[in-house]
C-alpha cells in the first residue's frame, strides 16, 4: 500500500481530531517558515560565505523548543498547542535541509575543515540553546 493511501486512511479513521491536529501543525509551520525566510534576508555579515543565518535560525529554534518542552513539563499544554509550537512553528523555523545543502557545498569545494567545524558548532550551539531554553522557564 502506498504511503499517500496509508496517510489518507489514517486521517479518515481518526476523524476531525486528526484534521484539527494537522491544521495546527500546518499553521505553525506556515509561521515558522515565513520567519525563517525573513531571518534569512537579514544581513549578518559583510563578507564571507559562512552560513550565519542558518546557524541563527537553528539555534533560535533549539532555544524555543527548549522553552516549549520545559513549559509543557512544568504546566502542561494542550495537544493542539504543543503540535502547533513544537512540530509546526519550530519545525518550520529550523532547517536541516538548508544545513545539509551548505555542508554539501563545503565538502564539494574541498573545505572539509570548515564543514566539520560548521557541523560541530551547529550541533553544539543547538544543544546549548535547547538547555538554555529549558532553564529559562
Amino acid at each position: 500500500m502506498e504511503l499517500g493511501h496509508r496517510l489518507f486512511l489514517c486521517l479518515k479513521m481518526k476523524g476531525n481530531y486528526m484534521l484539527i491536529r494537522c491544521i495546527a501543525v500546518g499553521a505553525g509551520g506556515f509561521i515558522g517558515s515565513i520567519t525563517r525566510y525573513l531571518l534569512s534576508k537579514v544581513e549578518l555579515q559583510k563578507s564571507g560565505d559562512y552560513p550565519l543565518n542558518t546557524l541563527l535560525v537553528n539555534v533560535l529554534g533549539a532555544v524555543l523548543i527548549g522553552v516549549i518542552i520545559a513549559e509543557t513539563q512544568k504546566n502542561g499544554m494542550s495537544e493542539n498547542k504543543l503540535l502547533f509550537l513544537k512540530f509546526g512553528l519550530c519545525g518550520g523555523l529550523t532547517t536541516f535541509s538548508t544545513f545539509s545543502v551548505e555542508m554539501y557545498g563545503y565538502l564539494e569545494k574541498g573545505n572539509v575543515v570548515i564543514a566539520i567545524g560548521y557541523a560541530v558548532v551547529s550541533v553544539a550551539l543547538s544543544i546549548i540553546g535547547l538547555m538554555l531554553g529549558m532553564k529559562m522557564v
